[in-house]
């Protein structure tokens, strides 16, 4: 145990917490900005010498760069010898293709000998994004380490291979002793071996008695410490009866069920390995989780419905709850104690009217009827199956009630981060019109789409940057319905938006100036440049949106701040074709965005990764899973039920030979088949 203490506190000091969820691919900074010391600039550098505007007709090569921006200049390279230049119409847009830069030996001599109407960044890489502080990640880290890791190597030692093996033998032992009744009740069994026979079959349930020991013996300890009466109880009550009843067989001479009695073994024990894996699965998932974003419910968000909002997330919202007994859980283990006294009012019965002979045999019988094998899988299946699902996404569950919580009506709300995560938006290129200063026109732009926000931001920063201008203050700042943006800065009128919003505003745009994602800048109502802008479809976001847009009681609610993301440009860029999707108008947008979520909220489900289709999962998995489990447990009880009454008719009329394995064993082997197909249900997720 020394050692072992030891060995943890070795692994899990600070450094190898914060290497063990660095992404290798993007190191991050090792200081922060504020903290990181004064470069040195050498005297030259300290005063850049101005620039002096040059005629477009005077220019014969393009500026030598600064080697403080890192920036590159598209330029149209002059005709070759012997070539009539085309004319290039002023103000015309032309293609955004980079075209490789010349060697150094051939810039003297083929130096364009136009204005170069063009500037692209060629290469765009964004500041890194800091998640998480260091102290949070820390003491996240901790949490994750004494909960969800310790819990997961101590499961992992069990492992399940065991229960596979017994699984695999069970069915082995299902088949043998099915066909040997089958044989049995068709006659074609020497006598001579009958006891053979009957004598394997009480061997047989031995034997599946004693691979599922462990889980009988769990039943009988949870029966006696917390005084729950479960299915599993009911199993190990069933054994002793099928197996006092095998001995009272090999007197007179019939089959025992020992294959219906395997069977049920076997989807127990099957329940068992698809609960310990649905765990270790969500552990492993917690495990490994550097940020955690919660799920909760706020009431009247959007006509009347419910929202579903995004929160920090804490360790003990999971650790609390995924293993609280849900209602379908509790209603399982209701019906099994009421099945084993209906079964018992049966036996009494028997005893009454046709003595202690049958007595034994419909106890036995009655208690297999009672509870369809695949009983014990109509909980644990589906969500052993929705768990493979959300497992690759990053998202836990916080128990029953958040997957009751997220069921109902609902709204979800989408920002401009779910649908185009950073990284997603780039420059292809800017040109500039009206002979404005580029410079001024970025600085002004930018100033303009720093106060509105969106995912254009960074895009814009970095061209800031590169250009070394500055921020100034916005007045007057106006969000239009049209899609765009306007405002007052530094006594300049700016308008941003799209080619249509510009032409409404009045602004007049030079004929060909054509770009399907651009956004259009106007400067005291005159064109100042036109941005390209490629938005980049990602798949998370739009399987996000098809999953969305696939339940009937969830509305997706499209809430960006971008103006460039409007809805016929979403539904274009999307290829979506559902009326789901809610647009509302931008005074509503800016009324949700401010709504939040009470510090109480009960949290619903966690999500490990900033995409769309984590938290979509979430939602629509637990719609699913509560559907499948109830779907499943309805049908189970249906059938159980009318097996009891079944047996109620035939141990009335004193039918025993309606009362072989045989039909026993079909009579569950029937009810299979649906229960089976409801647990598959939430695959379709």
């Amino acid at each position: 145990m020394d050692q072992n203490e030891e060995f943890q506190e070795e692994e899990f000091d600070l450094e190898s917490i914060l290497n063990e969820f660095r992404d290798p691919a993007q190191e991050p900074p090792k200081a922060l900005e504020d903290d990181a010391p004064p470069a040195q600039e050498s005297p030259a550098a300290e005063e850049p010498a101005p620039v002096e505007p040059v005629p477009p007709e005077n220019l014969a090569a393009p500026p030598a760069p600064v080697p403080d921006l890192e920036e590159t200049l598209l330029h149209i390279p002059s005709p070759a010898a012997g070539e009539t230049p085309a004319a290039v119409p002023a103000g015309d847009t032309i293609r955004f293709d980079p075209i490789p830069a010349s060697s150094p030996a051939q810039q003297p001599s083929e130096a364009p000998k136009a204005e170069p109407a063009f500037e692209t960044e060629e290469t765009f890489i964004p500041a890194p994004a800091v998640f998480t502080p260091k102290s949070r990640l820390r003491e996240l880290k901790k949490k994750l380490v004494s909960g969800p890791e310790k819990r997961y190597y101590a499961l992992s030692e069990h492992g399940v291979g065991k229960l596979q093996l017994a699984i695999f033998v069970n069915l082995v032992i299902v088949v043998l002793c099915g066909g040997a009744a089958a044989m049995f009740s068709l006659g074609a069994l020497p006598e001579s071996r009958q006891k053979l026979v009957i004598f394997s079959q009480v061997l047989s349930t031995l034997l599946s008695g004693l691979l599922g020991c462990q889980l009988m013996l769990d039943a009988i300890g949870n029966l006696f410490t917390k005084g729950r009466f479960s299915v599993n109880t009911l199993l190990v009550i069933t054994f002793g009866v099928c197996v006092a009843d095998g001995v009272l067989c090999l007197q007179e001479g019939r089959i025992p069920c020992c294959a219906a009695f395997s069977l049920e073994m076997t989807m127990a024990l099957w329940a068992r390995y698809e609960r310990r894996s649905t765990e270790l699965s969500e552990l492993d998932t917690m495990r490994k989780a550097v940020r955690l974003h919660g799920l909760v419910k706020t009431g009247d968000f959007y006509q009347g419905k419910p929202g579903l909002q995004q929160v920090e997330g804490e360790v003990e919202d999971f650790m609390d709850t995924y293993q609280e007994p849900s209602a379908p859980e509790r209603l399982q283990n209701t019906y099994a104690l009421m099945a084993l006294l209906a079964s018992i009012g049966i036996a009494v019965v028997a005893y009454l009217g046709h003595g202690a002979s049958l007595c034994l045999q419909a106890l036995s019988t009655s208690l297999l009827a009672a509870v369809p094998a695949t009983f014990f899988i109509a909980i644990d299946r589906p969500k052993a199956v929705l768990e493979q699902r959300l497992h690759m996404v990053g998202t836990v569950l916080c128990g029953w009630k958040g997957v009751k919580a997220l069921s109902g009506k609902a709204v979800y709300p989408i920002s401009d981060r779910d649908l185009f995560p950073q990284g997603s938006t780039k420059l292809n290129g800017v040109k500039f019109y009206s002979g404005q200063d580029p410079d001024t026109v970025v600085s002004l732009t930018t100033s303009l789409l720093t106060t509105a926000g969106g995912t254009l931001l960074p895009v814009f920063q970095q061209l800031l940057k590169n250009r070394g201008g500055s921020l100034h203050s916005v007045q007057d700042f106006r969000e239009y319905e049209e899609g765009g943006i306007g405002g007052v800065v530094c006594g300049h009128a700016v308008l941003l938006g799209s080619q249509s919003f510009l032409q409404t505003m009045g602004v007049e745009i030079p004929e060909g100036t054509m770009v399907s994602q651009a956004v259009y800048a106007a400067l005291d109502g005159r064109l100042a440049a036109v941005y390209a802008i490629s938005y980049a479809k990602m798949r998370s976001a739009a399987a996000g949106l098809v999953t969305l847009c696939g339940y009937r009681r969830l509305t997706p609610v499209v809430l960006c701040t971008d103006f460039v993301l409007t809805e016929s440009f979403i539904r274009e860029k999307f290829d979506l074709k559902s009326r789901r999707i809610a647009f509302p108008s931008q005074e509503e947008r800016t009324e949700m965005l401010k709504k939040q979520p009470e510090a109480d909220a009960q949290v619903l489900a966690l999500v490990t990764r900033e995409e769309l289709i984590s938290a979509a999962y979430a939602v629509t998995g637990s719609r699913a899973l509560r559907t499948s489990t109830n779907l499943g447990m309805a049908i189970h009880l249906i059938g159980g039920i009318v097996g009891l009454l079944t047996m109620l008719v035939l141990t009335i009329l004193g039918s025993t030979e309606l009362l072989t394995p045989i039909n026993v064993l079909l009579y569950q082997l029937i009810w299979s088949v649906p229960g089976l197909l409801v647990t598959e249900w939430t695959r379709t997720v």
